[in-house]
């Protein structure tokens, strides 16, 4: 069993920057990969990011690719999204997911990730 909590979500305006963490819990966390997904107002969960259990490989949805950065640090069981140059459509709830597996693959669909967060929330002005 992973739990896992998100934070340092909040209010930026456009063009400005917010780093997220996700800190697990249980020894397992470097075995598993791990996602951030979102969700705006309205409209479904996302995916946004996600990562291997090394941190060797990483993969983005378009909408934010050169933007965000997911990276890792398994002694601290923490996963962080850097997220740069914001924009008003990136406002959303955004979530950490393990994915157990173990395998060597990134997925972008949410049945591969067996627990969530309760989430942070992010709002960029215009």
């Amino acid at each position: 069993q992973v739990q896992l909590v998100e934070s340092g979500g909040g209010l930026v305006q456009a063009g400005g920057s917010l780093r997220l963490s996700c800190a697990a819990s249980g020894r397992t966390f470097r075995s598993y990969a791990m996602g951030w997904f979102r969700q705006a107002p309205g409209k479904e969960r996302e995916f946004v990011a996600a990562i291997s259990w090394s941190g060797s490989r990483q993969y983005y949805a378009d909408s934010v690719k050169g933007r965000f950065t997911i990276s890792r640090d398994n002694a601290k069981n923490t996963v962080y999204l850097q997220m740069n140059s914001l924009k008003p459509e990136d406002t959303a709830v955004y979530y950490c997911a393990a994915d157990p597996a173990g395998t060597s693959s990134l997925y972008t669909a949410e049945l591969y990730y067996d627990y969530w967060g309760q989430g942070t929330q992010v709002t960029v002005s215009s």
